[in-house]
């Protein structure tokens, strides 16, 4: 006696589990802006705010 129903379960739910694995790690690899690059804006940033602030009064 065969259990289809139970084997094409195991198998929609072996085949989800590995496309969300692979969507996961794309989405790791491919973010919009990478952990690095917004590390170094960061620290830019941090540099910046410790700078005299330059005001200069121009007339519109």
């Amino acid at each position: 006696m065969c259990n289809c129903n139970a084997n094409e379960d195991s198998i929609i739910r072996l085949v989800g589990a590995v496309l969300l694995e692979q969507n996961d790690e794309w989405q790791l690899q491919h973010r919009y802006m990478q952990i690095e690059g917004m590390a170094e804006l960061n620290q830019t940033m941090i540099e910046e705010e410790n700078q005299p602030l330059h005001i200069t009064n121009k007339a519109a």
